[in-house]
């Protein structure tokens, strides 16, 4: 014989045991959650395709931002001078779209080039420093500055908030690298400098939350305690009600 439970002939503990169970998640959450999980895994795969210039010529401010545009289908795929024709073979192979030419307003692909100083003309205004997304570049306010050739994309930011015109671009000596797709820039490179520029990204967020929280500690009191004119006018005014109190006759 079937014996049904009824409320009474459950346990104690029924209610708290049904509670402790993990709730499932909405199937439009989880959704979501496998969409974005493929779309990040795909912009990783895109981002390997680049050469980590850094240039901004694809109208975004990083190799990773134009592949995360790619990979939501924001953004075309001839936007890389730099990367040129092994690029866009590449991505259009992994995206299985056409092959299209580079676009003008991005400019056009062209020998690689670095960056140099004349040292003798810079002022040490820095602005070149904050300029260079991979911190190719090294020196101190008011003191002379210099290229580390072997990390400079050439990707020419440099130039434009130079005041004096001390930086001139050169043609850049290649290592043939047969691992990489690109003839001019070497795997090792391209890697170092995706390392190199989250580690830039990593130290100016460091650099706005200390200047946030600066800010903050500004702002705030100076101490927990009030300050001495609010001290003595909390005495003067509790000195006040005693003597009011003393010469003031009892109640009868």
């Amino acid at each position: 014989m079937f014996q049904y439970c009824t409320r009474e002939s459950l346990p104690a503990n029924h209610c708290r045991i049904r509670s402790s169970l993990p709730r499932p998640i909405p199937s439009a959450i989880l959704a979501s959650m496998t969409t974005s999980s493929h779309t990040a895994d795909l912009a990783t795969r895109i981002d390997a395709l680049l050469p980590q210039t850094q240039c901004t010529r694809c109208g975004y401010p990083r190799c990773r931002d134009y592949a995360q545009a790619m990979a939501e289908d924001r953004a075309e795929i001839n936007r890389c001078p730099p990367g040129g024709e092994p690029t866009l073979q590449a991505l259009a192979e992994l995206l299985d779209t056409p092959v299209k030419p580079i676009d003008p307003a991005c400019g056009t692909t062209a020998p690689r080039l670095r960056a140099v100083i004349d040292e003798a003309i810079c002022i040490g205004c820095k602005k070149c420093i904050d300029a260079c997304p991979v911190d190719a570049i090294v020196g101190a306010r008011k003191l002379m500055h210099t290229v580390i050739a072997d990390e400079c994309t050439g990707c020419e930011l440099c130039l434009p908030p130079c005041p004096v015109n001390c930086i001139e671009l050169v043609p850049a000596p290649v290592t043939p690298d047969p691992q990489s797709r690109w003839p001019e820039y070497p795997q090792l490179e391209t890697a170092r400098w995706r390392q190199r520029t989250e580690a830039r990204l990593a130290r100016l967020d460091r650099r706005k939350t200390r200047s946030r929280q600066t800010k903050v500690e500004a702002t705030a009191p100076s101490s927990i305690f009030p300050d001495r004119e609010t001290i003595r006018a909390d005495i003067r005014a509790a000195l006040a009600r005693t003597r009011q109190k003393r010469h003031t006759p009892p109640r009868t």
